[in-house]
């Protein structure tokens, strides 16, 4: 079945056949790539998603740092941050972090998982539209890199006052950041919606 493509350099209408996996179909005008076929795109972004929830549970759970100073240990996570912002009355700050460094990734993780579980066993979530959309919708506000470089800002500033002990959640961040990443390169979106359209 062919579908119709606008090309996003020229604007130039296409019906365009699906290609095989890892075949590029690309615009007849200029030449812009208007689909590429990713290798079990499926799999692999269902066994990315897998992985990212258990970093994400991870890097909520447990020690992200812990800084010794004068026979004191005082360890912190993720949340921990997140509440002092509050205590300190910068709630927006604080609510803008809890959104872009929590709360964004999880819907995103938790709504792929939604997607892709059912499609793996040839089964429709139900609202898939609905979710895909919204899934990738949040997908630019997961500002986890942005959250991770101000945390290593701190680590140089704090490293004069103690001693600074990594947790392994600051860990589980870091791997989370790349998941996330080659998650997002590994899917093909035309594949979903093609699935959507075969069931109606």
């Amino acid at each position: 079945m062919d579908s119709l493509i606008a090309c996003h350099e020229c604007d130039l209408l296409h019906r365009v056949q699906p290609p095989p996996e890892g075949g590029v179909a690309k615009c007849v005008r200029c030449g812009a790539v208007l689909h590429h076929r990713k290798r079990n795109s499926l799999d692999r972004t269902l066994s990315l998603t897998i992985a990212g929830l258990i970093l994400f549970v991870v890097a909520n759970t447990h020690p992200f740092l812990a800084l010794k100073s004068g026979g004191l240990v005082q360890q912190t996570t993720l949340i921990t941050g997140i509440k002092e912002l509050y205590a300190q009355g910068m709630e927006a700050l604080a609510l803008l972090v809890l959104f872009t460094s929590i709360l964004a990734p999880l819907v995103h993780l938790a709504g792929m998982l939604y997607v892709l579980l059912p499609l793996k066993f040839n089964r429709l979530p139900r609202n898939l539209p609905g979710v895909f959309r919204l899934v990738q919708s949040l997908q630019p506000w997961g500002m986890m890199e942005v959250f991770m470089l101000g945390i290593l800002v701190s680590v140089v500033k704090l490293a004069k006052m103690g001693e600074i002990v990594p947790g392994i959640a600051l860990y589980s961040f870091l791997v989370l950041i790349f998941v996330l990443a080659a998650s997002t390169a590994s899917l093909d979106p035309h594949l979903i919606w093609k699935r959507w359209e075969q069931s109606k």
